[in-house]
């Protein structure tokens, strides 16, 4: 499948796939990113997620995946990085979700290449956006990415190779950086360039820039530049 890009703003969004998009592109401050891991979705133990791909939990990224991801970022946080074989670190972040249901987990780790004390943000699942208006089944908080960000050191690019539906995109547009994402899932891609679109909208600081372009829902009316 050749890769697809659209520009909104300080934003270059990927349709593709991150293991053939993702060596294609320079270097940025940041690797900020949530890959799918181990979370029984297709098994149907996890039946609130509703995950149209089947093979969820077959999408682990290999190893080696890693290994670029730290040669294309300068700074590394990964959320779930305590399921993959990373090197050791003393800069986790946590994220405390309590209140949580007795059956669910009542927070998340993000592993980080950075030597820092380990930090803690507290906020529900539904911090901005009610659960059952989630974009996508694992989408994260806006300002918990906001907040990771703000864990790195002299932060102006950031990278997002499992994008999903774009969080990490609309935390970039919010707080002025430049953002890269690489998504597979054409719909989760389409939904990603609306709400990044949507977050310059409505962010007086970019909402005259002549480079934003609008993304409506349709996934017909989206222009996509060919690479």
């Amino acid at each position: 499948m050749m890769a697809e890009k659209v520009t909104i703003g300080n934003c270059e969004l990927w349709h593709g796939d991150c293991r053939e998009v993702l060596p294609l592109l320079p270097p940025v401050d940041l690797v900020l990113t949530d890959p799918p891991y181990g979370i029984g979705a297709a098994r149907g133990s996890h039946s609130n997620l509703k995950m149209d791909d089947e093979d969820w939990d077959d999408a682990t990224p290999p190893d080696w995946l890693f290994g670029l991801m730290r040669e294309k970022g300068r700074q590394l946080i990964v959320w779930g990085g305590n399921y993959f074989n990373l090197p050791p670190t003393r800069g986790f972040l946590f994220w405390d979700k309590s209140p949580m249901p007795p059956s669910y987990a009542v927070g998340e780790m993000a592993w980080t290449s950075m030597d820092m004390n380990a930090a803690k943000w507290c906020g529900k699942v539904g911090d901005d956006v009610p659960v059952k208006d989630r974009a996508h089944p694992t989408q994260k908080p806006v300002r918990l990415l906001e907040w990771c960000i703000s864990k790195a050191e002299g932060v102006e690019t950031v990278c997002d190779p499992f994008m999903g539906s774009g969080t990490t995109g609309v935390a970039c547009a919010n707080l002025g950086k430049a953002f890269t994402g690489i998504e597979r899932e054409r719909k989760y891609f389409d939904i990603a360039c609306e709400r990044i679109y949507n977050a310059y909208r409505q962010n007086t600081l970019f909402g005259q820039d002549e480079n934003v372009q609008e993304v409506p829902a349709s996934q017909a009316a989206i222009e996509f530049q060919q690479e």
